[in-house]
């Protein structure tokens, strides 16, 4: 620690932070540009110039740039002294001779980094009268508007995409003044991070073009802490909302998971929720004699649905319950509670939820922990197996990628360099990185990072793995018939992580192996006979709440469909689960037909809902709460934006959990009881020992700080009266929230001052950007002074056992005639179910494809982009153009999941098995939007 005095102030800081970090962590207003706390120093703005002295005794001091000067011992600093103050202001004057006069109609105008430090320095005249130098914009795609003529020249934009997330698309052009940031050429930006840009960009250079269609100032958005559903990664989020639609998404700062950064299938990925075509009303469908259903549904009120449905499942001889992992904890376990525990399915594929488990037997059991997002940028070296993280896990991938440049703060360190110092750091590191080992059977984007990049076919990456451990730990099973180069490859992946401090491990569920994650689990075990006690393992998910699923335990979707499909079962709920997403269309429908009452709660018209005797509409994740566990384990809890019949009576939309609940009631013939949410997380506490800490996740729905619930609107919200004036000019009173401690209204507490570790937007006096998340940090890009948001539920594991290796090492893979092994390949943007109904993520899905190997092609004669029919038995044929790769394995065709399986029909998510191919005349089979 270091005493500095500010202003005739002593203060305690770090040693190592720079003085515009430490002035900023103390609560001091310092105005900044170039600086971020995720990227570091690189002195370019000036806009921080504060004065500092020798001494006490010396009265004239010098200016310093505050983010470029280290913290030293007894140092003398004034950030009010008038010289200080005066060239602060002069610079933001120069800084602005180019901006437009254009904050009215600036659709940053309002959460403004430049109208926040404009203000602060005192500048509010404008001396420059001469011609403004202008820009020409440039079409970025459907996620980003251009506007140039608002650039200060800061730099942080190419600072962040190409240093930090490593696109390569996005540069400066030109010199001095006149300096240029966009692409060579018009194009959308290839970075699955662009839309961080949004609030990197201090200015409105870059802002939401998604926002742009239906435009609201931030002051008039509603807003709701929540959690990200587009993936496992946990990232938390704040959806803002206006007249009943969600407008944007913006990155809610926690320092253990995602700090400043979402991915674009996180951030863009919302269009779902606004969709016209979503269900508001109760509908019933009637049967007709061939066991079909009505084309037009009968709109029902809510008693008359619950009563219909309760009459329907009374004549049941059995009931099971279909959950899902894109509802909620509270939500599935209340269908559990319904239908009885021997009752439940996870709604889960059986080999996917095997493997589920099993990825949460080894991350209790392997010897290693899971380390959080932060915990991941620490590492340094790493081996991931099977995965395109880029594709499956974006968030996680931009931590490996800080985790391989952590080698350039790991020289710098070794000659005097702060961390800080960026640009130092950079020319020291050039091309030196953290070994990074990845084995996937095509290539991925962090391949250029990578020391090795292996192109595998799954047994073979497992056989890798397996071959790893077994360097590292001699008792390991050993793999035979290895070739040379592999087991040299397998040693000195061995020797890395043996030589790192905290090495990680990485496998998943993308390739549907089990022999992956045997293999990963037996290197993690290995570290952990090695004492690397600061090792990592980190097995990723599909789903938002797979891993929540996995612990709640139930039976698979398979055992459910058998059980209709044999009569076993006639009666069935279904919770926010297309069946058709996951098993074949044919097993699904003769599943259904049998069954007597079909009940369907979701929030999307799905091939499922459409297949209900009665469909109940749900809330989606920005009308609802709930508990989700991301990968690493971490219980979270997402908050309801706003009550959607307030904007829309007419709606009957309701949380998941509380349709179950009613219906539980009413099968039951008891009163519907009012079910606090507060209550139902502690049922699920209480039934499963695993989510026995859930009652630490959040505050109670008590919670009060002042006496003041939490306020979900800004306090210069306006426009409440007139918003439903269309509909009566009488304001209703506003919707009351018992499950939580927010308020529907300005009306509540939305300071910085108290700690709390759930804040649905960020703001400060003087701080109306997302850079008002440092007024919440116990220090700048650290963690919220309350403690960041969630609880881990396993986040550590217990020693491993003498004989725990798995010693079922699969045999090489080897290439048949005529037939392929089809792989599934993740895909960030449409690879998942909801996201897809996105407008702006359908513009960045690519074709369907399907991926040869460039030998296995000129063998068949196919060229790029013929048409290719597959065949996976003898009634399941579809066909897709071919896309030819040099990477990819011989003997292996590529699949991209989550645009197929409704062709396929027989392709079970995440699965491989044996095709045969054969090129055909004519064009591929696609639809309107390109797919298949």
């Amino acid at each position: 620690m270091a005493t500095i005095h500010v202003d005739g102030q002593d203060y305690e800081v770090e040693n190592g932070d720079n003085l515009l970090h430490a002035c900023l962590s103390l609560g001091l207003d310092v105005p900044y540009f170039c600086w971020h706390p995720a990227m570091g120093s690189v002195g370019a703005c000036r806009q921080c110039a504060v004065k500092q002295y020798k001494d006490a005794d010396d009265e004239r001091g010098m200016l310093v740039m505050s983010c470029m000067a280290p913290v030293k011992d007894d140092a003398y600093i004034s950030i009010a002294d008038e010289e200080a103050k005066a060239f602060r202001e002069q610079v933001i004057e120069f800084l602005m001779v180019n901006h437009p006069h254009d904050c009215p109609v600036c659709e940053e105008g309002g959460h403004c980094h430049l109208q926040d430090m404009t203000v602060m320095t005192g500048h509010d005249r404008r001396r420059y009268r001469f011609r403004k130098r202008t820009h020409r914009n440039q079409n970025l795609g459907p996620f980003i508007a251009h506007e140039m003529n608002r650039c200060i020249t800061c730099y942080r934009c190419t600072r962040f995409y190409q240093d930090y997330a490593g696109g390569e698309d996005l540069g400066a052009f030109g010199a001095h003044d006149n300096v240029y940031f966009g692409r060579y050429e018009e194009g959308t930006l290839e970075s699955e991070f662009s839309g961080n840009l949004t609030e990197v960009c201090p200015t409105g250079v870059f802002t939401d073009q998604t926002h742009s269609d239906h435009y609201t100032r931030k002051w008039d958005l509603q807003f709701a802490p929540s959690v990200c559903h587009q993936c496992a990664s946990g990232c938390n989020i704040s959806p803002g909302e206006r007249y009943g639609d969600i407008r944007r998404i913006e990155n809610r700062y926690n320092g253990d998971v995602n700090g400043y950064f979402l991915c674009d299938r996180g951030r863009f990925g919302y269009g779902y929720v606004n969709r016209k075509d979503r269900p508001t009303r109760p509908e019933l469908n009637v049967r007709d004699q061939s066991g079909g259903r009505d084309i037009e549904p009968t709109v029902l009120e809510v008693d008359d649905a619950l009563d219909r449905a309760a009459d329907s499942l009374r004549e049941a001889t059995r009931i099971i319950g279909i959950g899902s992992p894109r509802a909620s904890l509270e939500s599935n376990h209340m269908l559990r509670s319904l239908v009885g525990a021997e009752n439940f399915s996870t709604g889960i594929e059986a080999g996917e939820l095997e493997r589920l488990r099993r990825m949460e037997t080894l991350n209790r059991e392997s010897g290693l922990s899971t380390p959080s997002l932060r915990e991941i940028e620490k590492c340094d070296a790493i081996f991931v197996l099977g995965e395109d993280l880029i594709q499956s896990a974006a968030r996680v991938a931009l931590s490996v990628r800080q985790a391989v440049r952590g080698k350039g703060i790991e020289l710098g360190a070794e000659r005097g360099i702060p961390p800080w110092n960026a640009e130092a750091v950079k020319t020291i590191a050039q091309d030196a990185g953290h070994p990074l080992y990845i084995a996937t059977p095509e290539s991925t984007k962090l391949d250029g990072i990578a020391a090795h990049a292996s192109r595998l076919a799954p047994d073979d990456i497992a056989r890798l793995g397996f071959a790893v451990a077994s360097a590292l730990d001699p008792t390991a099973p050993a793999v035979d018939d290895l070739d040379r180069e592999t087991r040299d490859l397998a040693g000195g992946i061995a020797d890395a992580l043996m030589a790192a401090k905290k090495p990680l491990v990485i496998a998943g569920e993308s390739l549907g192996s089990m022999a992956i994650l045997e293999a990963a689990g037996n290197v993690a075990r290995a570290l952990a006979r090695r004492q690397k006690h600061e090792a990592g393992l980190t097995l990723v998910r599909r789903e938002a709440n797979s891993t929540g699923l996995g612990l709640l335990g139930g039976e698979s979707l398979d055992w459910a469909v058998d059980a209709l499909a044999n009569g076993e079962a006639d009666g069935v709920v279904i919770l926010e689960n297309d069946l058709f997403e996951r098993l074949p269309a044919a097993r699904i429908d003769a599943a259904l037909a049998k069954a007597s009452s079909v009940v369907v709660i979701d929030h999307q018209r799905t091939r499922t809902w459409a297949s209900a005797d009665l469909g109940l509409p749900a809330g989606a994740f920005t009308e609802s709460d709930g508990t989700l566990v991301s990968l690493e384990g971490r219980a979270q809890r997402f908050y309801q934006v706003f009550d959607p019949s307030y904007m829309r009576p007419d709606t009957r939309i309701r949380e998941s959990w509380r349709w179950l609940h009613a219906l539980q009631a009413t099968l039951e013939r008891l009163p519907v009881e009012t079910i606090l949410l507060d209550d139902l997380t502690e049922a699920v506490a209480t039934d499963v020992a695993a989510f026995a800490p859930l009652h630490r996740t959040t505050p109670e729905a008590m919670f009060r700080i002042h006496g003041l619930k939490l306020a979900r609107e800004p306090h210069r919200y306006s426009g409440r009266t007139a918003m439903r004036a269309n509909l009566n000019v009488n304001e209703p009173r506003a919707p009351v929230d018992l499950d939580t401690p927010f308020a529907f209204s300005m009306e509540g507490y939305a300071g910085f001052q108290e700690p709390r570790r759930e804040v649905a937007f960020a703001w400060a006096p003087g701080w109306n950007s997302p850079q008002a998340w440092n007024k919440f940090q116990d220090e700048v890009g650290g963690h919220l002074r309350a403690g960041d948001p969630g609880i881990r539920l396993f986040a550590t594991a217990s020693a491993a056992g003498d004989d725990d290796y798995c010693r079922d090492v699969p045999a090489p893979f080897t290439a048949s005639d005529g037939e392929w092994l089809a792989v599934q390949l993740p895909q960030l943007f449409g690879g998942d179910e909801m996201s897809r109904r996105a407008e702006p993520i359908q513009a960045r899905m690519t074709a369907a494809t399907v991926t040869l190997n460039r030998s296995d092609a000129a063998h068949l004669g196919i060229a790029e982009g013929a048409s290719v029919s597959v065949a996976l038995d003898d009634h399941a044929r579809f066909s897709l153009p071919a896309r030819l790769s040099a990477s990819l394995p011989a003997g292996l065709l590529g699949l991209p999941s989550g645009t197929v399986n409704d062709v396929t029909d027989a392709l079970v998510p995440g699965a491989s098995r044996r095709v045969r191919i054969a090129l055909l005349d004519g064009a591929p089979d696609t639809n309107e939007e390109g797919r298949p």
